[in-house]
């Protein structure tokens, strides 16, 4: 039984990927094509519905999670650039404590504007500002707030396109950085200052085959990135305690296809006050680019309307 489902799972990617043009439809800046990260804010304005499950082991508990999104471009310029995008995303978690009862419920929901500020396709580099809402809407214990918070986050993204196409620099090219810097700060109740800078570093398979030099990889090796993540975080209360911060490391493998991307990856504490925390994790990533499923509706915006 468990063999004739993966084999249906398999035949179904393999034919999504055999009756599908090779062409990119998200987060293309120029010829580079950017993850969307499973920490990092994707900076590049998109068509997307992500499922993020999750397992983390702390000194406490075993906590399981799934989380949800959905983002939709409201606003492209006349070289098609995505510009706006709103989104709207929560979650479940199951915490299991090694002693005492275990809980669990939904996050807060996080609500979020989009704003590509400026962009270079020679040079494949894109900025955003973001504003971000975080509304007490889930379980005390569970969400990680019980007040409305609202700030703004600076994202931005860069390719290595525009390194020489020579010796062995030209193996630099595929690698792509994405990062960035959110002041999310409580609007009510207790001071609660949430400050974050996270940044992601990738290397392209598809843009070295594709834009560098073609190594003889086939599907799915085509289809592979490599990325690690560093972030951190931390909870500023008070005018003057706050709590110790916390940095991660998020090594991990992605495949993306025309209609979606699947990332996993695992997490490494990097600092003492962390290790409590985080013993051992697992995250994963499933971005459905909708859009490349419901073209005339996922693709419509505000000054555009409908494609023809």
């Amino acid at each position: 039984m468990h063999k004739s489902i993966l084999f249906v799972v398999v035949l179904s990617v393999t034919i999504l990927n055999l009756a599908t043009p090779q062409a990119w439809a998200h987060g293309v800046v120029g010829d580079y094509l950017f993850l969307e990260p499973l920490v990092t804010q994707d900076p590049t304005p998109a068509n997307e519905l992500d499922f993020m499950p999750a397992w983390v082991k702390d000194s406490s508990a075993n906590n399981y999670s799934i989380s949800w999104s959905i983002e939709k471009v409201l606003w492209i310029d006349d070289n098609q650039m995505p510009r706006v995008s709103m989104g709207v995303g929560t979650g479940w978690e199951h915490q299991s404590p090694y002693q005492g009862p275990s809980q669990q419920g939904f996050f807060g929901l996080t609500t979020f504007a989009k704003y590509a500020l400026f962009y270079s396709l020679e040079h494949e580099f894109l900025t955003s500002l973001a504003l971000q809402l975080q509304l007490p809407t889930g379980n005390t214990g569970i969400q990680s707030s019980s007040h409305t918070a609202l700030g703004p986050v600076f994202l931005w993204e860069k390719a290595m396109g525009d390194l020489p196409s020579r010796s062995w620099v030209k193996y630099m090219r595929p690698f792509g950085i994405q990062s960035d810097f959110g002041y999310v700060p409580t609007v009510g109740g207790p001071t609660n200052h949430h400050m974050f800078a996270d940044a992601i570093i990738e290397y392209s398979l598809p843009y070295l085959s594709n834009n560098v030099q073609d190594i003889g990889l086939k599907w799915p090796f085509r289809n592979l990135y490599f990325f690690n993540e560093f972030s951190y975080d931390e909870l500023i209360r008070g005018p003057r305690g706050q709590t110790f911060p916390t940095i991660l490391a998020t090594p991990g493998i992605a495949y993306v296809s025309y209609h979606f991307e699947l990332s996993v990856g695992t997490q490494l504490a990097l600092n003492q006050a962390t290790v409590s925390s985080n013993h051992a994790a697992i995250l994963g990533l499933l971005d459905i680019f909708y859009d490349s499923f419901v073209p005339r509706l996922g693709n419509w915006t505000i000054n555009k309307g409908f494609p023809e």
